[in-house]
């Protein structure tokens, strides 16, 4: 059956990927972005599909839509970009939730949030599972994001619990793929984009951190697949791959694959970046019979490609 669907942030990474797949299941998509970290270049190939529609609106205002289902994906993700304006980033993901939590009240259906491993912040459990409350700075540059997203957590479960709302939430790790933002500062972005350029390749530390790479596809299966899921399943629930990798062996792996010349340089680490990241997705297998199925260097393939593009384009 076909369904209106509202997704915020629609014109972002993971948003605009979203979109997409919503639409080749026979979808009718309400897309929602203030195109701060969102862009057109994301979403144009959709532009002409007479089942996608493309508001440009903040969510820190009210929005008023007729729809069957909600994503909420608005908000900068990367440090570079929610750092600019924190206050901003805080209010999207607060006033913005209650804005959406609000459109879904009062339409009586079901919303899910697309919240984040920062919830986390810099753990002090090794891998994470959704039961561990998190390791954060509330004062510090990155709260902006991480609380934020902690209150919105708090907030859907209020409205879980006092409104009786469908409610999903999925913490998101770290996700990497075609349509990442080029200066969005992140590890993958970064490395490609310098590797190509032939430019010095910058690690952060010792490199010794870790991350665990999520491929898009798989991400946004992983999203539709708790949105599918029963009305009993309100999560959190992480979504992520649990194959760790020192950002190290990623430079490394980056220059294998692009061929490039980059050396790399060490720089000072920036405060509160967590020294480890990885889900237990234990939960994810068993509610949703999700979990990641592409590697990273499959991934990192398609990802560098799309950057080789950009790049001849003028365009990053």
């Amino acid at each position: 059956m076909k369904k209106r669907i509202l997704v915020t942030g629609g014109a972002g990474f993971l948003g605009s990927h979203l979109c997409e797949r919503l639409l080749n299941e026979g979808n009718e998509v309400i897309c929602v972005d203030n195109f701060y970290t969102g862009t057109k270049d994301n979403i144009k190939h959709l532009l002409g599909n007479p089942y996608f529609e493309l508001i440009r609106h903040d969510i820190t205002f009210p929005l008023y839509v007729e729809v069957d289902e909600i994503y909420n994906l608005a908000c900068p993700a990367s440090p570079v970009h929610y750092q600019f304006d924190p206050v901003q980033t805080t209010k999207t993901s607060v006033h913005g939730s209650i804005n959406m939590l609000g459109l879904a009240k009062r339409l009586k259906i079901k919303i899910l949030q697309a919240s984040t491993s920062e919830v986390y912040g810099d753990p002090m459990i090794h891998p994470q599972p959704e039961t561990y409350w998190g390791n954060v700075n509330p004062i510090g540059v990155r709260s902006c994001y991480d609380e934020g997203k902690r209150c919105a957590e708090t907030l859907f479960f209020d409205y879980y619990r006092q409104h009786k709302l469908k409610i999903k939430v999925v913490r998101i790790f770290n996700t990497y793929g075609p349509r990442m933002h080029p200066n969005d500062g992140r590890v993958v972005s970064n490395f490609i984009v310098q590797a190509l350029k032939g430019e010095d390749i910058t690690v952060y530390g010792d490199g010794s951190q870790t991350r665990s790479f999520c491929f898009v596809d798989d991400m946004i299966d992983g999203i539709i697949k708790m949105m599918n899921s029963d009305d009993s399943i309100t999560g959190p629930i992480n979504l992520g791959n649990p194959q760790e990798f020192t950002i190290l062996d990623l430079a490394k792996k980056v220059i294998e694959l692009t061929g490039s010349r980059s050396k790399i340089v060490f720089k000072p680490l920036p405060q509160d970046d967590p020294m480890q990241r990885k889900p237990v997705i234990d939960l994810a297998r068993e509610k949703l019979g999700w979990q990641p199925k592409i590697a990273l260097e499959e991934g990192l393939k398609k990802t560098i490609e799309y950057f080789d593009k950009l790049l001849n384009e003028g365009k990053a």
